[in-house]
């Protein structure tokens, strides 16, 4: 790219529009705010101007969550894991003098002269606190992932440091963690009679990569269809949807680029980012301050010590984050970019299929147009209860002076542009990595038709539509009961806040017995005194089932005194003070 003023999607990047809230509409919104009356939460006006330049208010307030827990509450965490911190120290030190049994990894005796093969420190966290609570993870389960599993049983004689199967199979466990999110991961049933045929045509295995033996037919058909189903021009599917990030932000940016990522973002992005060899700047979570201050400081003073202009500034954030359940502020995020010229990278993973009113994302959820997005990404592991993932967007860069996709690519040149073709040769996921599975193509196919209505059934949206009254009624209740969630109101990722690490282990134990099964996080996943529990509603969720949650949480609330909330202001008000955004030039 010749500099970070290069158009990728024509003039509107050359001349954007002006995006701005006038001092009258704040007042306005303010109002607005108020009558919603929600203590604690953020409301956010998402405010765009149409092709007509007229002022578009999008219709909801946005409502976001991230209330501070009170001060004894972080006191006595950190005070947890100040004393399992010292006790540590202890047990190390009997470890050490053979007074008790080390079960850890150990150097051997003759390697004891050698270059340390790791850092013993490194495990610390892991040998001491983790490893007491280790049993609430990695649990093996033995039937679809649907609204109800099954649960092996396990015990460890050894304070888990390894763990023997008795037997004992819990049946009919509530599946609070999964993110099946449509319902669409079960067993095997009529409806599924294409995949099983498609099966029997094609194996299981494809046995090459892309760019050798391993294009069917059925991953064009499905790559139309996703191209399709997110109104773009063209896609790319691949059979892995860690890799889609990983492998092809490498192929997107370089040396000389730069990366403006979200504080948030999955590893997957973070790793893709470091393999990129671009330059990476980190902005606050849907901070749009922060934002923009690093892309006036990248456009005013360029790269470092040559101060040349970027080749190229790419922001990358995701739809729905997956452990603060908060949605990405798209409208003012297009905004900046407009103005600034950059690209804009979303990844769609936990959010396409499961908000916006046909489940297409964040980018209906706002009711924006897709050209304002230059790359989506996604998976198919979550709401369509499958595997792999997609890289989308438009197809065509009629452009001089158009940026080029990569460090290794020709110069500019009055020539069409095809992003996806272009990663066709030069994702790495593509040359080396075995290509998608005939029949997870064909359930991703059977997925994404019956969410379309091409299936000629309305059930799809049907199940959308459900997805979207069960995270608000869940996510109400769980407000009105007392307790500290995150994230936006419409989002089915529901981050419950535990904070101390023995509650974490307490409130994951109690629920399996009362066959619920729920997903815990702690540090590293989270800062080190926000551990939580991670819901994921799911359309197949009755009423009845989530009354059922929602009684042994408020049960479990009392006892382990988790109904923390005081509906104050935000632990983080500094995200979420926007009345200084403005964009006119």
């Amino acid at each position: 790219m010749r500099s970070w003023a290069g158009n990728l999607s024509g003039s509107s990047l050359i001349h954007p529009q002006r995006t701005s809230i006038h001092p009258g509409e704040r007042s306005d919104c303010r109002k607005i705010a108020g009558q919603v009356g929600l203590a604690g939460s953020q409301f956010a006006t998402q405010y765009i101007k149409s092709q007509n330049g007229k002022p578009h208010f999008y219709e909801k307030p946005v409502v976001e969550s991230f209330e501070e827990a009170p001060l004894h509450v972080m006191v006595f965490t950190y005070m947890g894991y100040g004393i399992g911190t010292l006790f540590g120290y202890l047990r190390d030190f009997l470890r050490n003098s053979g007074i008790e049994k080390c079960n850890a990894a150990v150097e051997r005796e003759e390697q004891k002269d050698f270059v340390p093969l790791y850092q013993n420190f490194e495990n610390f966290y892991t040998r001491n606190i983790y490893m007491r609570i280790r049993d609430n993870w990695n649990r093996p389960i033995c039937s679809a992932p649907g609204a109800l599993f099954d649960v092996m049983e396990r015990v460890s004689d050894d304070y888990n440091w390894t763990f023997r199967f008795t037997g004992r199979i819990i049946k009919d466990v509530i599946n609070m963690g999964s993110y099946n999110f449509l319902g669409l991961a079960v067993r095997y049933d009529e409806s599924m009679r294409t995949v099983k045929d498609v099966l029997e045509e094609y194996g299981v295995g494809v046995a090459s990569t892309r760019h050798e033996m391993g294009t069917l037919n059925k991953h064009k058909e499905l790559e139309d269809l996703v191209a399709q189903f997110l109104n773009v021009e063209a896609a790319m599917v691949f059979g892995m949807g860690f890799a889609t990030n990983s492998m092809n932000i490498p192929a997107l940016v370089g040396k000389g680029c730069l990366i403006l990522s979200d504080e948030l973002n999955h590893a997957s992005l973070v790793l893709g980012a470091r393999l990129s060899g671009a330059t990476i700047r980190i902005f606050k979570h849907n901070n749009m301050q922060s934002l923009e201050k690093l892309l006036r400081d990248a456009v005013i003073y360029g790269q470092p010590r040559t101060r040349r202009a970027w080749k190229k500034i790419l922001i990358m954030v995701e739809g729905v984050y997956s452990m603060e359940g908060s949605i990405v502020n798209l409208p003012q995020i297009v905004a900046l970019k407009k103005k600034y010229k950059a690209y804009l990278y979303i990844d769609e993973a936990h959010s396409i299929g499961s908000v916006g009113p046909t489940g297409r994302g964040v980018v209906e959820f706002f009711g924006m147009d897709p050209q304002d997005v230059d790359v989506f990404m996604g998976t198919f592991t979550k709401s369509f209860g499958a595997a792999g993932g997609y890289i989308a967007g438009r197809k065509e860069f009629h452009s001089q002076g158009a940026p080029r996709m990569s460090r290794s690519s020709p110069a500019d040149s009055a020539e069409e542009q095809d992003l996806v073709d272009y990663l066709r040769v030069h994702s790495h996921s593509a040359v080396y990595a075995t290509s998608m599975s005939p029949p997870i193509a064909e359930q991703i196919i059977r997925s994404m038709k019956f969410i379309m209505g091409l299936d000629g059934t309305t059930e799809g949206l049907k199940r959308v539509q459900q997805l979207a009254k069960n995270t608000r009624y869940f996510r109400q209740r769980l407000n009105e009961m007392g307790f500290i969630i995150y994230g936006n109101e419409e989002s089915p990722v529901v981050p419950l806040l535990l904070y101390m690490p023995g509650k974490v282990a307490a409130f994951a134990r109690h629920l399996l017995n009362r066959k619920i099964g729920v997903v815990v996080v702690g540090f590293p996943a989270t800062p080190l005194a926000e551990a939580r529990a991670r819901f994921c509603i799911s359309a197949a969720h009755t009423r009845e089932m989530l009354d059922t949650v929602l009684e042994a949480l408020d049960e479990m609330g009392d006892l382990l005194h988790l109904k923390y909330s005081r509906n104050k202001k935000s632990a983080r008000p500094e995200l979420y003070d926007e009345t200084s955004f403005e964009l006119d030039d």
